[in-house]
């Protein structure tokens, strides 16, 4: 039986470029998806440093940057993201090292080769990992929940792609504990997202129904089979790329422009980190363009020096640019059918999530797969992962007494095996897709004479060779008896529902056992680099709370002197407002415009208001006058 939290446990689609939260209402007896303070279902999953503060970025945030108020820019070296792509990885990992060459912001190897993030805050540079990255976008999901339901919020259920391994996931809770949030559960994205769209469907079929998920996102890829069974949802296959999404589509419009711009104009702009940003964001937008239109134009003055970049770009040049990327998508929807031996005519719904799922071509070879069958697109593929993260949060509840009935039975989206033998083998004890949860027990026999004790290595992936694989921990059997070499042993792997392996192996005639809980420690971060993190984040969000009364305040100010500047070009004014009067403004408009000036930002915030309000005042007055 799943324990049960007490108080508001919210659902978190941590997504790799945009996350959304979500929360189950016991008055309305639904599911509501929060807006952000700006009245936005999803919000981007960016981080910007600036000067003064870091903060989580909104779709139209406002900062000033040394002294210059600019807006969001994502693919500014400020702005650090992609998150979702480091987390859990290694810096030497070939999909790392490929995605740093694209990145504005700066990557380097840490301890234990894991990758860190270099940042210019407060006129230092600060290492960050990704769980800090990741941790920073989660606490403001969770105060964008704490402000719709006015109380605190310490629990959640966050989501993940199906085929995130063992360390991604640990490395997501780990930013979980790091923004002050207990993930009571980490459910898969596409099995969100089915629990979302099953959740009606119960009453209108009788007997099972089967339903796909074709999950494609910014970063990642996923693709679920389940059937539905009462209250029973059951994943019966799942596959994936953690590596796949509309960042991907963007780079290889990118590299075609690049080099469309180098044949027109004789220049190479890829050492350009500016010119890259730049048409790096036309392309995004082109391709959001092109998922509604035919074709679409892209105009950038002065990309690269005084050339200016005009062309223009068809659905059909796109759907060619990105036809291998398609058809890699194709290819994992039919490994999912492989895995779980289901006929694709046995599927009654194709439920689309994510926001690259809008893809018109991406759209024609699904449909083309299922033999015409229609798509369903019900369900809005920004918030369907939220939403139903929300619902299984409502199931981990405590005191909610009109919860849907669930029982969600999710699968391994990785082999799980131990190395045998000196040849290094990866010896499968789990296969992929295995319901969880499960018990499974392997025998294996000793490979030399008089052997005393045995390694158990434990591994989860698809390769042959161990090396190839992720190691999850290992541990030693001793007292064995003195034999000749084949003698048995037991091996025995088990999965909660919490998604905790265990691995135990006996010798039965000694009664030798010894046992592991998978925790992956050495990947991980420790409980003290974990409370230290959670700390500096309070430490932080102090400072934040702080600059964010000091960035209004000055944008207020900013504003007051633009309409104080209008005021007095009106005629009534100009007829009734005395000369001295007239100098007083403009002298009090001088001084806010010195207190906004670059060299001035260290004035405190009281300094700022105070100006704040005669120029209020000022401007009310004037206000007056125009009447």
């Amino acid at each position: 039986m799943a324990r049960k939290h007490e108080g508001h446990v919210v659902g978190i689609d941590l997504g790799t470029t945009y996350s959304c939260v979500a929360v189950w209402l016991e008055e309305k007896n639904r599911v509501e998806i929060i807006h952000n303070d700006e009245g936005n279902k999803i919000t981007p999953s960016f981080v910007a440093f600036t000067d003064a503060q870091r903060l989580a970025v909104s779709v139209s945030n406002v900062y000033y940057i040394s002294g210059v108020r600019v807006k969001c820019l994502c693919w500014s070296p400020c702005f650090i993201g992609h998150a979702k792509r480091l987390i859990g990885r290694k810096f030497s990992d070939p999909v790392v090292q490929k995605d740093i060459l694209l990145w504005p912001f700066k990557v380097i190897a840490g301890v234990n080769d894991k990758p860190t993030i270099s940042v210019k805050y407060k006129g230092q540079e600060k290492l960050l990992c990704a769980e800090e990255i990741s941790s920073i976008v989660l606490t403001n999901m969770k105060e964008v929940a704490e402000a719709y339901l006015e109380s605190p919020v310490k629990n959640a259920v966050v989501t993940v792609p199906a085929y995130f391994n063992d360390s991604q996931r640990k490395a997501t809770m780990d930013a979980g504990a790091i923004a002050g949030l207990n993930v009571v559960r980490i459910i898969n994205e596409p099995t969100a997202a089915a629990i979302a769209y099953g959740l009606d469907k119960r009453s209108n079929c009788d007997g099972e129904r089967n339903i796909f998920v074709f999950d494609l996102g910014g970063g990642t890829f996923d693709v679920s089979l389940l059937t539905i069974k009462g209250d029973v949802f059951e994943v019966k296959a799942t596959s994936g790329n953690t590596h796949l999404g509309g960042e991907d589509f963007d780079n290889r419009m990118l590299n075609y422009f690049v080099k469309e711009f180098n044949r027109k104009n004789k220049v190479d702009i890829t050492r350009n980190p500016r010119a890259l940003r730049r048409l790096r964001t036309s392309c995004e937008k082109a391709k959001r363009t092109l998922s509604f239109k035919l074709v679409t134009a892209i105009e950038i003055d002065y990309l690269y020096e005084d050339i200016d970049f005009s062309t223009s770009l068809t659905r059909v040049k796109f759907e060619e640019i990105n036809m291998g990327l398609f058809n890699e998508c194709m290819k994992i929807v039919e490994s999912c059918f492989v895995d779980s031996k289901m006929d694709k005519g046995g599927v009654h719904d194709i439920v689309l999530v994510g926001g690259s799922s809008r893809i018109p071509k991406v759209q024609e070879l699904l449909r083309n797969f299922f033999n015409g069958k229609e798509l369903c697109k019900s369900i809005n593929p920004d918030e369907a992962v939220a939403y139903g993260a929300a619902v299984q949060a409502a199931v981990l509840s405590e005191g909610i007494k009109d919860v849907p009935n669930l029982v969600l039975r999710d699968v391994t989206p990785l082999s799980l095996g131990i190395s045998v033998h000196d040849d290094r083998i990866m010896n499968v004890v789990v296969p992929r897709n295995t319901s969880v949860p499960f018990k499974m027990t392997n025998q294996y026999l000793t490979s030399k004479d008089n052997q005393y004790s045995a390694l158990i290595e434990v591994y989860e992936g698809e390769r042959a060779k161990v090396s190839d694989n992720n190691m999850l921990g290992f541990f030693r059997l001793s007292g064995l008896p003195s034999v000749p070499r084949g003698h048995p042993l037991d091996v025995c792997f088990a999965i909660d529902e919490n998604g905790i392996l265990t691995v135990s192996a006996e010798e039965r005639s000694t009664g030798s056992k010894n046992e592991i809980t998978i925790t992956n420690d050495k990947e991980r971060l420790s409980r003290v680099e974990i409370e230290k993190l959670i700390q500096e984040a309070k430490e932080y969000h102090a400072e934040d709370e702080k600059f964010l009364r000091k960035a209004k305040v000055m944008n207020a100010l900013d504003d007051c002197i633009y309409k104080l500047r209008n005021a007095l070009k009106n005629k009534n004014v100009k007829l009734k407002l005395s000369f001295q009067k007239n100098k007083k403004i403009n002298h009090a408009i001088t001084v806010a415009k010195d207190l906004l000036h670059e060299k001035n930002q260290g004035n405190e915030v009281d300094v700022l208001e105070d100006h704040l309000k005669e120029l209020e005042s000022m401007l009310d007055h004037l206000v007056i006058k125009t009447v």
